[in-house]
């Protein structure tokens, strides 16, 4: 049975698509079988994993209105090793169609659910707002993965995602919870990161994961190659940060 996980953050620019691309190429890394679902109309994560959302014949648009399965619209990211459920500008468009639509907010659910089988992991991109996309997202998920910057606007930005999960939990996924805190661009030499950094895990403790991820300039310098960084430079400090993340990922997902 596949685990699912939204990497998310209301705050736009701390690196979650970067983190889900570069997860996804990790855990492909170490033997386990991706399914990554770009539900952000800018399709950054379809790109990012060698796949252009031009030519895309179906995509998680098809699949959330019901006009395509989620067999038929994934495809495969040869170079990277996993498959990817792919988004265009046409998602935005999705926001005002599925209003009206029953199941609205469980569309993603059941549509993953008939692949369950075929995947050890499912990582869902979700864009940076609160919206029946993210929602469609946060209730297919067994939990939440936060792609955190160690600075003190995060902090507050952390706590309205923290009680965002609280309600859908509540309301509409009673499985959902956060199942880690991702310290991103990190750069030890800034004393205020390290600060941040203390506080997260003073207060959030062992929902902290253990692997930081530096800043680096290869995992900055791959999207532009159309590549997850784990892929175009699998050496690099950032790369390597990944895969310890996704063999940390796979132990964490054993002990749920």
């Amino acid at each position: 049975m596949a685990k699912i996980f939204c990497v998310a953050n209301q705050k736009g620019g701390v690196g979650k698509t970067t983190t889900t691309v570069n997860l996804a190429a990790g855990l492909a890394n170490v033997g386990q079988r991706v399914l990554l679902v770009d539900l952000d109309p800018q399709g950054n994560a379809t790109m990012g994993s060698g796949v252009d959302k031009r030519q895309l014949t179906a995509t998680v648009y098809d699949v959330l209105l019901e006009s395509a399965t989620v067999a038929e619209a994934r495809v495969q990211a040869d170079r990277c090793g996993y498959d990817v459920l792919g988004a265009n500008r046409e998602l935005a468009g999705a926001e005002v169609e599925l209003v009206d639509l029953e199941r609205r907010e469980k569309r993603l659910k059941d549509a993953l659910a008939v692949v369950d089988a075929e995947y050890d992991f499912v990582l869902i991109d979700c864009p940076p707002s609160l919206s029946m996309l993210t929602l469609n997202g946060l209730c297919s998920a067994h939990g939440v993965i936060v792609p955190m910057q160690c600075e003190y606007f995060a902090l507050e930005g952390l706590s309205d995602l923290v009680n965002t999960i609280k309600q859908v939990h509540a309301n509409l996924n009673p499985e959902l919870q956060v199942i880690g805190l991702l310290r991103v661009m990190f750069d030890p030499r800034i004393t205020l990161q390290q600060q941040v950094s203390d506080q997260l895990k003073a207060h959030f403790g062992p929902k902290v994961f253990d692997t930081v991820i530096p800043r680096n300039v290869r995992l900055a310098e791959a999207p532009s190659y159309g590549l997850p960084g784990v892929v175009f430079d699998p050496a690099a400090r950032g790369s390597q940060a990944f895969i310890e993340f996704a063999r940390e990922m796979v132990a964490r997902v054993q002990k749920i």
